[in-house]
């Protein structure tokens, strides 16, 4: 094993086995979620499924929000950049359907992150809520990516009122999916109008 540090956003920088320890037990979680549902989860079975200590899975997880948390952060990271446009020149018409375009493929990708799988869908909406300080440090990092993702979207037309309405939508649809009022992919649509209405 080479001494090479890998980073990790919630606890610290981590060796590369260290950081095959988390990968393990955030794989482990959906394969559990899956099974058990988030309520059926635990920190411990989910660390048995990857063959790791309880004990160890602590010292990287606080608890089961932290864990599922992680889950979705890590597709979040995972996704491709989202490539500012072009601005156009200071004479040209400032036309904003590009703009619109750009933000509901944004909002659709996120809100489809964890969408074909309806219960790991919940339990990312039931753990983001969570009070213990790692989830808060996650939620707070996952709302900056989002932020940065639509702030990209939006380019010249990034106002700092279109972002905040564009924020709380994507927060108000995520809540009423995870309560089971509408699917995510039904979420994603309703979305869609959403961003028509407020990029304007």
């Amino acid at each position: 094993m080479s001494g090479k540090l890998v980073a990790e956003p919630t606890r610290r920088r981590l060796t590369e086995r260290q950081a095959d320890t988390v990968r393990r037990l955030t794989e482990a979680a959906v394969e559990e979620v899956r099974e058990t549902g988030f309520d059926g989860l635990t920190v411990r079975n989910v660390a048995r499924r990857a063959g790791v200590a309880p004990a160890t899975a602590y010292t990287y997880f606080a608890s089961k929000n932290h864990l599922v948390t992680e889950v979705f952060w890590r597709r979040l990271s995972a996704l491709p950049p989202v490539t500012a446009p072009v601005e156009p020149p200071p004479d040209a018409p400032q036309g904003t359907a590009g703009a619109r375009e750009r933000v509901v493929a944004v909002l659709r990708e996120i809100t489809l992150l964890v969408s074909d799988e309806p219960r790991l869908a919940a339990a990312c909406t039931a753990a983001m809520l969570g009070n213990d300080p790692d989830v808060q440090e996650l939620r707070a990092r996952i709302g900056l990516a989002i932020r940065r993702r639509l702030r990209a979207a939006l380019g010249a037309h990034a106002g700092p009122r279109t972002l905040d309405a564009l924020e709380l939508a994507y927060a108000g649809a995520l809540v009423q999916a995870g309560m089971g009022y509408t699917s995510y992919g039904e979420m994603a649509d309703r979305l869609a109008d959403v961003a028509e209405l407020i990029v304007r």
